[in-house]
C-alpha cells in the first residue's frame, strides 16, 4: 500500500515539475558539449528522427529479420 502510494505521488506530481526541467537541462548539456546552440540541437534531432522514420518506413521494412528469414525459408525450400 505504501509503494502505491509513493508511485502514484511521484507520478502525479514529481514527474509532471521535473520533467520538463530535466529535458531542458539535457538539451543544454547536450548542446555545450557539442558546441551547437541549442535551436540547433532541437532541429538537429528533429531531423535525425524524421530520417529514421522514413528509413523504418521505407527500406528498413525490407530489411526487417522476420521477413528475411521468412524468404530464406522459402528459397531453402524451393532449392531441395
Amino acid at each position: 500500500m505504501i509503494a502505491l502510494l509513493l508511485y502514484r505521488t511521484v507520478t502525479d506530481h514529481l514527474l509532471p515539475r521535473v520533467l520538463p526541467w530535466a529535458t531542458a537541462l539535457a538539451t543544454r548539456m547536450l548542446a555545450r558539449s557539442l558546441n551547437m546552440p541549442e535551436p540547433l540541437v532541437h532541429s538537429t534531432g528533429d531531423y535525425v528522427v524524421a530520417q529514421v522514420a522514413a528509413f523504418e518506413h521505407g527500406l528498413g521494412r525490407s530489411l526487417c529479420p522476420f521477413r528475411l528469414a521468412r524468404l530464406l525459408r522459402a528459397w531453402w525450400r524451393g532449392g531441395n
